[in-house]
């Protein structure tokens, strides 16, 4: 159960992916902890931000 709460709703995805700036903000804050593990300094922490940004429209949605 714990597992499934750390991830982020179908919903937020489907936004982040139409390209919603609210739902962009809530993958951003999610992968946060993950990107300042990654990064060495502000400037990889921007830049792995930009490029997740910029693979959303790429994420493969299943067909409904």
């Amino acid at each position: 159960m714990a597992e499934q709460e750390m991830l982020l709703d179908t919903a937020t995805i489907k936004a982040a992916v139409a390209g919603e700036k609210w739902a962009k903000q809530k993958v951003i804050e999610h992968y946060t902890p993950m990107i300042d593990e990654m990064a060495v300094d502000e400037d990889m922490k921007q830049h792995l931000i930009m490029k997740l940004l910029e693979e959303l429209p790429h994420f493969p949605m299943e067909q409904e």
